[in-house]
This record gives C-alpha cells, structure tokens and sequence, in this order.
C-alpha cells in the first residue's frame, strides 16, 4: 500500500483548506466536463406510428411536455402490411433510440416520464403512478377491442355493456382518485398518468361517438389543465388532424 508523504495532523490549517479548495474544483470541473460531453450526445428519437392519435398520441405527450425534439414518423394503413414484418412483434407504436428500436406504448411513456420528473419521487410513488397508468390503458384496450376486434353485428350489445358497466365501473373510481388528490391522479401533483388520460380522451371518445367524461367533473377538469400546459396545448394546435 501506497504511504502518503504526509499525514493530516502534519500540515497546517491553511494548507489542509488550499486541499480542500483544490480538491473541490476538480471535482467541479469533472462533473462540469461530464454533462458538457452528455449535452453533445443527445439521443435521438424516432417515433414511428400510423396517421392517427391513437397509441401514439400519449408517446407525443410526454415528448410535447418534455419540449424533446425527435422525428414523428407516421404511415398509413395501406403502407402497415408492407412494414409489420419488421417490427417489434409486429406492433406500433415503436421509437428508436440512437439506433435502437423500442416497443410498449406505456413502457416508452415510463421512459420519458423518469427523465421529466413525472414518474414519482420514491417507489411507493410510482407504483401508484404506474397502476393508474396500466388502469387507464386496460380500459383503452377492452374499448379499442370493441371497436377494432368485433364482429358488426356483436358491437350494438359489446357497446351496451361498455357504457352501461364497464365505463362507469373505471371512470367513477378515477373520479374520486382525482377528487381526493387535489385535482391529480397521485398526491396532488402532475404525473404522467395525468398526461396518459388526456391523451387517451379524445381517441377513445372518437370510438364510443361521444365524451366519455360526460358526469365526471374531476376527469374533465384535469385533461383541461393537461391540455392547457403551454407546450401541450402548442402541439395540440400543431399536430396533424385526424378522427381517432
């Protein structure tokens, strides 16, 4: 083991505050290097999905809020069959991060939520966030399958069901979610899972030919204030008009 040439008792006082001062400055100027060199490595995204809002739309979100720049890449219907084969399990949306291709419109959602601040500040935190989130996208898929993955002739009973049991049983319990944490999902701050209803709302009320948050004043009140975020409501204005 390496013997130092001095011990602390040995110096004087104004020798061990130069140290300190010295020691404090390198480690300045090597954390100083570190994001100098992390800022001209940036990575690059590509979002790629249909024309739509859709599955894609909370991924734009999260993007929009964060004010991150990356390449929206949308296709239509007809290009899909040629391009499916080669997908992540032959599902959209997917982004591509420096290269390298992503799936799981909620995990990528995660992902951007952890670098904006939006996904808790402990555990316990966002476990609450991410069962809300993974809620709200289980009713996405049971009305998406409705509407995607149904028979015509089966959709007027399937719709029933939908607006009279399944709606309501999800929609109340978010409800009181919000009117006992001040307005948001989870201890009265915004999370993603606050941007991940707002940008579901509109795609999902396109399916059922009406406002799903009809009744439920706290739900309607959150993806106003969602919606009206500056960078949010700039990309609403922005983005590319379709139906669903």
């Amino acid at each position: 083991m390496h013997k130092r040439p001095w011990s602390p008792g040995a110096i004087s006082a104004v020798s061990r505050f130069v140290l300190r001062q010295w020691r404090h400055s390198r480690l300045a100027y090597s954390v100083e290097e570190h994001h100098c060199s992390a800022c001209t490595m940036a990575p690059k995204y590509k979002l790629t999905y249909f024309n739509t809002r859709g599955l894609g739309e909370p991924i734009r979100y999260m993007l929009a809020y964060g004010d991150i720049d990356y390449e929206d890449i949308r296709i239509s219907f007809e290009e899909w069959p040629k391009l499916k084969a080669d997908s992540p399990y032959g599902l959209m949306p997917f982004i591509e991060i420096n290269g390298k291709v992503i799936n799981q419109s909620t995990s990528i959602c995660r992902y951007f939520a952890k670098q904006l601040d939006l996904a808790g500040k402990d555990e316990f935190e966002a476990l609450q966030i991410d069962a809300t989130a993974d809620t709200i996208a289980d009713l996405r898929h049971t009305i998406g399958d409705y509407w995607w993955r149904s028979e015509e002739k089966d959709k007027p009973k399937k719709r029933e069901i939908l607006v009279n049991e399944t709606i309501p049983k999800y929609l109340s319990r978010f409800e009181k979610q919000v009117q006992d944490n001040n307005g948001y999902f989870v201890n009265g701050k915004l999370s993603y899972a606050d941007l991940y209803l707002a940008a579901n709302v509109e795609y999902l009320s396109a399916v059922m030919k009406s406002n799903i948050l009809d009744g439920y004043p706290n739900l309607k009140a959150l993806v106003e204030k969602v919606d009206n975020i500056p960078k949010i409501k700039a990309w609403i204005n922005k983005r590319p008009q379709s139906y669903y």
